[in-house]
C-alpha cells in the first residue's frame, strides 16, 4: 500500500514537467492575453494587435537565426551589432553616399542586398572563429558584439541618419494582402526555418551536430560546414531585421539599432523550448516565446510599470524556462 501511494507523485511529477516544457510557453501566452483582455484598456483592438505584431517581427526574425545557432550548441551575441551595421549601410547606399549610381531604383535594390551580404560575411567570420580556431562561441561572437557596433558608428561618424524613402520603407511600412510587410516577412522566415529543420537533410544535420558533435562527425556529417552555415544564416537574418528596424523608424542610429536584441533573441529561444545545450530546434516555440516577451513588455508598459522592470521579468522567464527544460530532461 505504501509503495503504491508513494509512486503516484513520482509518476505525476515528470508528466507535469514534460507538459510545462512542451506547452508552458503557449499557456503563458494565453494567460497574458486573458490578463490583458480583463485588465488593460483597449487591448482588444486592431491597433493593439498591429503594434505588438510589428514590434515583435524583428525579434522573431533574429530569434529564428539564433534558434539554428543554439541548436548546434552555439550562441550568437553579435546579432544586435550586425543589425546596427546593416542599418547603417542601407541609408548610406540609397542616399548616394557610398556608390556613384544615378538610378534611385538600383540604389534601393542594392540597399536591400549589400547590407545582408555584409552581415552574412560577418556571420561567416563568427563561424570560422568557432570552427577553424576552436574559439568558444560566446567568446567568438563577443568580438563582433563589441566591435560591430563600433564599425557601424565609424561608418556613420556617430551621426543619426534621417531619411524618407517610401520604396525602401515598404519593407516595414507597406502591406502585403493587408498584412504589414514586416509581419509577412516574419511569417515567411519562420515557415522557411520550420521547413528547413523538419524536412531537409541540413536540418537533421543541425540537430545531430548539437545533439552529439563527435557522433555526427563519425557519421560523416560536415560539422564545421554546418556550424559556419548557421552563423551565416543568423547574420543574414540579423541584417534583414536591421533593415526592418531602420525602415520603421525612418532613421538609423548606430548607437541604438539592435541594442539588446541578442538578449531578446536568446530569451525567445529559451522560453520557446529550444535547449540551450543544443540538439533541439523549436521554431514554433521561438515564435511563441518572442510573442510572450513582447506581450510582457506591452503589459507592463500599458499598466504603468517602468520599462526597466521588463528586463527583470525577462530574466525570470529565462531562468524558469531553463529550469523546466533541465528537470524535464532529467526525469
Amino acid at each position: 500500500m505504501t509503495d503504491t501511494t508513494s509512486s503516484k507523485p513520482a509518476a505525476s511529477r515528470p508528466s507535469l514537467l514534460h507538459l510545462a516544457s512542451r506547452y508552458g510557453t503557449l499557456f503563458a501566452l494565453l494567460a497574458l492575453i486573458v490578463f490583458n483582455v480583463v485588465m488593460t484598456p483597449n487591448f482588444v483592438s486592431w491597433q493593439t494587435l498591429n503594434v505588438n505584431l510589428t514590434q515583435v517581427a524583428a525579434i522573431v526574425i533574429v530569434a529564428t537565426g539564433m534558434t539554428l545557432v543554439i541548436a548546434t550548441g552555439g550562441i550568437d551575441l553579435s546579432v544586435g551589432s550586425l543589425m546596427a551595421i546593416s542599418g547603417a549601410i542601407a541609408p548610406m547606399i540609397f542616399l548616394g553616399m557610398l556608390l556613384p549610381i544615378d538610378s534611385p531604383g538600383l540604389l534601393v535594390a542594392l540597399a536591400f542586398v549589400v547590407p545582408i551580404i555584409v552581415t552574412m560575411a560577418f556571420g561567416a567570420f563568427n563561424g570560422l572563429l568557432v570552427t577553424r580556431y576552436a574559439v568558444q562561441p560566446i567568446v567568438a561572437t563577443l568580438v563582433l558584439f563589441i566591435a560591430g557596433r563600433g564599425i557601424a558608428q565609424v561608418l556613420t561618424n556617430g551621426n543619426l541618419q534621417v531619411f524618407k524613402n517610401p520604396t525602401f520603407q515598404f519593407i516595414a511600412m507597406g502591406k502585403v494582402a493587408g498584412i504589414p510587410t514586416q509581419v509577412a516577412l516574419m511569417i515567411v522566415v519562420a515557415v522557411l526555418a520550420y521547413a528547413l529543420i523538419r524536412f531537409t537533410v541540413f536540418g537533421r544535420q543541425v540537430l545531430a551536430v548539437g545533439g552529439n558533435e563527435q557522433a555526427a562527425r563519425l557519421a560523416g556529417i560536415p560539422v564545421k560546414r554546418i556550424k559556419i552555415l548557421v552563423y551565416v544564416i543568423s547574420g543574414a537574418l540579423a541584417g534583414l531585421a536591421g533593415l526592418v528596424v531602420v525602415a520603421r523608424n525612418s532613421a538609423s542610429d548606430a548607437n541604438l539599432v539592435g541594442l539588446g536584441m541578442e538578449l531578446d533573441a536568446i530569451a525567445a529561444v529559451a522560453v520557446g523550448g529550444t535547449l540551450l545545450s543544443g540538439g533541439r530546434a523549436n521554431i514554433v516555440g521561438t515564435v511563441l516565446g518572442a510573442l510572450v516577451i513582447q506581450l510582457v513588455r506591452y503589459t507592463l508598459l500599458a499598466n504603468g510599470v517602468p520599462d526597466a522592470a521588463a528586463l527583470v521579468v525577462k530574466a525570470g522567464l529565462i531562468v524558469i524556462a531553463v529550469y523546466i527544460q533541465q528537470r524535464a530532461d532529467r526525469s
